[in-house]
């Protein structure tokens, strides 16, 4: 089966459409726009079908806003999604991802995370938007090591970005 979509880096210019996005898909979209440098979405043509973003703190990710219209899931987009933005956060030399989720723990499961308690969070990573306002308590936090993915690229079309 051929793929008739891609994932690549997110533009400026496709903030409001990542924005009705992440609205349709009931997720938060305060912060967003600071991390937009590291950003994905997933494109059918010229439409964004779905995305993944990532914060940045030291050594550590925080991954959000992994959406994918209603239209567009089940064929693997949020998982060629969480792939190339964990590959993302390995080409910033993070060892851990961290994510948030209420309803997606089984998927995320699936992608190799793991249940942890928020004790085992960085406080760099627990003072994000997300820990502090967005996502309630009883979110379930997950995280990956990234150490034991491999370093070949794992999604088609892998985004590239360079470091700043």
């Amino acid at each position: 089966m051929q793929t008739t979509w891609t994932v690549g880096p997110a533009k400026g210019e496709d903030l409001p459409e990542i924005f009705a996005l992440l609205e349709e898909c009931d997720l938060p979209k305060e912060g967003l726009a600071r991390c937009l440098s590291t950003t994905l979405v997933a494109r059918k043509e010229h439409e964004i079908i779905g995305s993944a973003a990532l914060e940045l703190y030291q050594q550590c990710a925080l991954l959000r806003s992994v959406a994918v219209k209603s239209a567009f899931r089940k064929q693997g987009i949020a998982s060629s999604l969480t792939r190339a933005a964990l590959d993302l956060a390995k080409e910033f030399h993070m060892t851990n991802v961290f994510l948030l989720t209420e309803t997606a723990s089984t998927f995320f499961s699936k992608q190799g995370f793991i249940q942890v308690h928020r004790s085992n969070v960085p406080e760099n990573v627990k003072q994000s938007i997300e820990f502090t306002t967005l996502c309630p308590d009883t979110a379930t936090v997950m995280m990956t090591t990234l150490d034991h993915l491999n370093d070949a690229p794992t999604t088609r079309n892998r985004p590239s970005f360079a470091s700043s």
